[in-house]
């Protein structure tokens, strides 16, 4: 009964800290793209810029990945036509020697203003 007992109880323990560890990576994609939603609404604005992108990102982040998002990263871009945000860290581990890279990007056009032809309205 003992010797059963000794294999099988690091074995249950290792299989609970990988589904905490996995719990842990999840949460962490979440806050990701959350965070790259949130740089996109600003960077995608009709007066936004990537710097507002990357702020509106940070901000989110600097909120919410204390926790579970370790070396967060942003990459904000926006051209004339579409804007987008990439958000870079890793999970943090509860496993040893392990890394689990959390990335998540956000992008879409930006906003324009389009009058309407004279006589549609």
């Amino acid at each position: 009964m003992s010797a059963e007992l000794v294999i099988a109880a690091p074995l249950l323990l290792l299989i609970l800290l990988a589904i905490v560890q996995f719990a842990l990576w999840s949460h962490a994609t979440h806050i990701a793209q959350a965070a790259a939603s949130q740089g996109l609404t600003a960077a995608r604005a009709q007066q936004g810029t990537a710097a507002a992108g990357t702020a509106g990102a940070k901000r989110v982040l600097d909120a919410l990945a204390r926790g579970p998002l370790t070396g967060p990263g942003i990459d904000s871009t926006r051209t004339a036509e579409s804007a987008s945000v990439r958000i870079f860290g890793t999970a943090t581990s509860v496993l040893p020697f392990l890394t689990l890279p959390v990335h998540a990007e956000a992008s879409g056009p930006v906003e324009r203003f389009v009058p309407l032809p004279a006589g549609s309205r």
